[in-house]
């Protein structure tokens, strides 16, 4: 247990760096683990717009982070943190929609 727990915040403190060095747009290494690799080619697949892309990628880290202290082993992708935002959006949508079409039949 002790040996995961170690493993979990060096990977966090590793991903830590990572989304800082993306959202200063400097990277200061070459070598990279293999799930960080992943991580980066996930971010590059999500196409993200420049404008919206530094606040995207703070609000991602601070959603892995969350993750990991409630004792997740690995940093969850953007593409799954963007589908479950767009997700929980979607389940507030309707409610919302309905709410509107009330208003306007009263």
């Amino acid at each position: 247990m002790l040996v995961q727990t170690i493993d979990s915040e060096a990977r966090l403190n590793r991903f830590n760096r990572l989304m800082q060095e993306l959202i200063r747009g400097v990277m200061n290494r070459n070598t990279f683990q293999p799930w960080e690799i992943d991580i980066l080619l996930d971010i590059e697949a999500c196409q993200l717009r420049e404008p919206v892309k530094r606040e995207t990628l703070r609000r991602y880290q601070k959603a892995v982070q969350r993750s990991m202290e409630k004792g997740a082993q690995m940093p969850l992708r953007l593409s799954e943190y963007l589908g479950t935002k767009k997700s929980a959006s979607a389940r507030t949508a309707p409610a919302e929609d309905t709410t509107a079409s009330e208003t306007r039949l009263a």
